[in-house]
């Protein structure tokens, strides 16, 4: 009778389905351990003679597969950084370092003696390597290579901040002192390290532009040449400079107003005997010392003062012999014929307000007396710079004898260069003056007109505002469309231990505004050296070691493994499997490429038994086996209800 061997045919797919189940239940708690399934097949004997018939009996039943089941388990996050899980589709690749090769979900890594990442059962987590440049190399047993972060000195530093436009430059103390804060606008301080690791500070100091220009003065006697910034400028016996020397000296120094070099006789002394004079824009006001020298190469050390950047116009005044009309700056005033000049200038007091409301950039209006002689003073405000024709005081009617003559000896022309321009200097730990990019002066070695051949030494350097709109619109001399990135200011000897160093210091976003100067913002790359505090991965890979100097470096890449089937993969216990050619080689890509999933650190992969369905999977295979059972008992009856006959 087939039924006997058809019932033990039942009573082994039973057992078998027992303990696929058994296993489920047993790895419930197993990290990244995939549950399988039991799948059977009926068994039909067929003989070369009268197959197909249906009239034949099943032999059985057999198992066809254990099929495992990839489903994702739960994540469970934990407090270890090299627990690792993988969310989506992709395995870990282990290397057991003996060309043994297998695959796992299972991410409880840890970090083995040599410092390679290694799962629990001692095999090697594989992964890309990378460059200095950050290019991926082949694939590798992934390792914590960096026990420290070497220091690295500041080598660029970004800087913006906000200098308020309502200071006034003209309270500022003279001369600057970089320990007196009254003598600079505004201060702050950057965090720098050097080559060893030693941290040090620069100092910046903002000093505004006040509006006033600087007067230089020698004695001399013409003829004479006196080597100005470099230049020789001829002066004949009349004290008049030679015209092409002066074109010459205005290309060579951009801070000489060259229109305001002349000589002046000294009524004290002998015919030719007097001063050379000139004066350097408002936007250079003590910005540093001049060189000149005689015709023999010997300094010359100048006086040195100051006059107000304002524009005045001076006219003397006389009394008039007819009634007549004066009109400064488009208000008229009727003088009446014989007027002294006292009763002229409280006419012209009277209306002062109204001139001014007329005139926006008339500071004042004054009548003075002088040695006897009456003049008018009109004023302007410095930041109006150069007023020209664009102010007038005439007289009309029919006077015989003028009523107003210029006096061009008390006329200066306006300069508002001063406008939005600050020197800025640099101290090293605040007490060493850096350089930080000024041109040598003119006139001294290294100077050269063409600014991209001339040296730099310590010193301070001008930064410029757009007056209009606050914005930084120049630095040491080179202009650019306000708001825009500046060009970078060259640091050098902030690195006390390596004098070859050089930062490069960007001012972009640096602005002018009527509000509290603030620092915007401010960083540097330097570093002290640190120590390796811990190692994460990121979502695409990425092994990061954490230093305690706050440094991060990318070590490696971890690979995710994936295959055409995943479900021919043959399972080599602790929680692995090993590729056959059903499952077909691995293809190995960084995460979060292509199909693969993404990973996540300190965090684990369950197990995907769902307990609920394997208890209920195994009453039913405990069902079957007793059914089973209950075939050969019947069976065994029938068998001995024969023999009884």
């Amino acid at each position: 009778m087939a039924g006997f061997s058809t019932a033990i045919t039942g009573l082994k797919a039973a057992s078998t389905d027992l303990d696929v189940t058994g296993n489920n239940i047993a790895n419930s708690s197993t990290v990244g351990f995939k549950s399988s399934r039991t799948e059977f097949g009926d068994v039909y004997a067929s003989a070369i003679v009268g197959a197909g018939s249906s009239n034949v009996a099943g032999s059985g039943v057999t198992v066809t597969d254990i099929a495992q089941n990839f489903e994702a388990g739960t994540t469970e996050f934990t407090s270890n950084n090299l627990d690792l899980a993988i969310n989506g589709a992709g395995f870990f690749q282990l290397d057991d370092g003996q060309g043994g090769v297998t695959y796992t979900r299972a991410g409880a890594f840890e970090l083995d003696k040599d410092g390679y990442i290694v799962s629990k059962t001692g095999k090697y987590l594989q992964g890309y390597g990378l460059d200095d440049k950050g290019n991926r190399l082949p694939l590798q047993n992934l390792a914590v290579t960096e026990k420290e972060s070497p220091p690295n000195a500041t080598g660029n530093i970004d800087l913006s901040f906000n200098i308020n436009d309502a200071e006034d430059p003209t309270l500022l103390t003279t001369p600057y002192d970089k320990d007196v804060p009254a003598s600079f606008t505004y201060s702050t301080t950057v965090r720098t390290f050097d080559s060893l690791g030693n941290e040090n500070t620069i100092k910046y100091n903002m000093v505004e532009q006040r509006p006033v220009r600087d007067i230089y003065a020698v004695n001399v006697s013409v003829p004479a040449t006196l080597n100005i910034s470099g230049v020789d400028v001829s002066f004949d016996a009349s004290g008049t400079p030679s015209a092409a020397d002066l074109s010459t000296l205005q290309n060579t120094d951009k801070r000489i107003d060259t229109s305001t070099l002349a000589f002046t006789q000294d009524a004290t002394a002998a015919a030719g005997t007097g001063s050379v004079s000139f004066e350097t824009y408002s936007q250079y006001s003590s910005y540093g010392d001049m060189l000149i020298q005689d015709s023999g190469g010997v300094d010359i050390v100048p006086t040195k003062t100051e006059r107000d950047a304002n524009e005045n116009k001076a006219y003397t005044l006389g009394s008039p012999d007819a009634d007549t009309e004066l009109n400064i700056g488009g208000v008229a005033i009727s003088i009446p014929s014989g007027s002294t000049v006292n009763e002229i200038s409280a006419l012209i007091t009277d209306k002062q307000a109204e001139i001014k409301d007329r005139n926006p950039s008339v500071e004042s209006v004054t009548v003075v007396e002088e040695g006897g002689t009456f003049q008018l003073d009109v004023r302007f405000k410095a930041e109006y710079g150069d007023i020209g024709t664009g102010f007038s005081v005439a007289e009309t009617g029919a006077s015989t004898i003028a009523v107003l003559t210029a006096n061009a000896d008390d006329t200066y022309d306006g300069d508002n260069s001063y406008r939005g321009q600050y020197q800025m200097y640099a101290y090293l730990n605040g007490t060493e003056l850096l350089d930080i990019g000024k041109s040598v002066d003119p006139g001294e070695t290294g100077f050269s007109v063409d600014s991209s051949n001339t040296l730099s030494e310590v010193g301070a350097v001008m930064l410029g505002f757009d007056p209009s709109t606050g914005f930084l619109d120049s630095v040491n001399g080179t202009s650019f469309v306000a708001g825009a990135t500046a060009p970078a200011l060259t640091v050098k000897g902030a690195d006390p231990a390596n004098a070859d160093t050089e930062i490069d210091l960007d001012l972009t976003d640096s602005t002018q505004f009527a509000s509290a100067s603030i620092v915007k913002s401010s960083s540097q790359d330097g570093y002290t050296k640190g120590d390796l505090i811990g190692v994460s991965f990121a979502e695409t890979g990425e092994m990061v070691a954490s230093f305690s100097n706050g440094e991060t470096q990318n070590l490696g890449v971890v690979a995710f493994a994936t295959f055409e089937n995943q479900s021919g993969l043959q399972p080599s216990g602790d929680t692995e499997w090993t590729a056959t050619l059903s499952s077909g080689g691995a293809l190995l890509n960084p995460p979060s490429t292509g199909l693969n999933g993404s990973l996540r650190s300190a965090a684990l992969e369950q197990s995907n038994v769902d307990l609920s369905t394997e208890l209920v999977a195994l009453i039913e295979a405990q069902r079957n086996f007793q059914a089973n059972s209950k075939t050969l008992e019947t069976l065994n009856t029938v068998t001995q209800a024969i023999l009884q006959i």
